[in-house]
């Protein structure tokens, strides 16, 4: 493993169900190259966690912050871990 993979994890709240932002989430996370999943949570919260370089986590995160035209990010909840490298592609999961 890299010494340069990293991983984040976290919840995305607001108007985030039934807007496309999982498409947009698993979009910028294969555009980026990382490794990861986004999933909708009970509660109207998206959950996602993406590993890969750190520099690409963050742009990662930023466009996380913003997300999709129908939808309204009111705060993205990260936590940062060591990479568990069991994780391939960038998926949306159930």
């Amino acid at each position: 493993m890299a010494a340069d993979l990293h991983r984040v994890e976290g919840t995305v709240h607001g108007r985030v169900q039934g807007v496309g932002y999982r498409a947009f989430a698993v979009r910028w996370g294969k555009e980026l190259g990382l490794r990861g999943f986004v999933r909708n949570e009970p509660g109207g919260t998206v959950a996602f966690a993406a590993e890969g370089p750190r520099a690409d986590l963050e742009r990662f995160l930023d466009a996380l912050h913003v997300g999709p035209p129908l939808g309204r990010v009111t705060r993205v909840d990260e936590t940062w871990t060591p990479p568990e490298d069991r994780l391939s592609g960038f998926e949306i999961r159930r």
